[in-house]
């Protein structure tokens, strides 16, 4: 986790922010991201990822959001198994 630490330290310090905001939601993002990668698709996951950052960034409680969209990705209809 030191990589991922460095990075988002390094990369909230490029846009500006506090690099104690940008790592108090480390868990919940990455969690988020894990529930919509499995249950929905994995290119959804950054997608989801962002469209959580510009809700909070709009004055969305961070932990409410990620729960939001973790109930709505874990109650995503999953396709059909294939036949065989």
């Amino acid at each position: 986790m030191a990589t991922l630490d460095e990075w988002t330290t390094t990369a909230g310090r490029a846009l500006g922010l506090d690099p104690a905001d940008a790592a108090a939601h480390q868990r919940v993002v990455l969690d988020l991201a894990r529930d919509v990668a499995h249950g929905v698709a994995r290119p959804a996951a950054p997608l989801t990822a962002y469209l959580l950052g510009v809700a909070v960034g709009r004055g969305a409680d961070p932990e409410q959001a990620a729960a939001t969209l973790t109930e709505l990705a874990r109650s995503w209809p999953q396709p059909p198994a294939p036949a065989g």
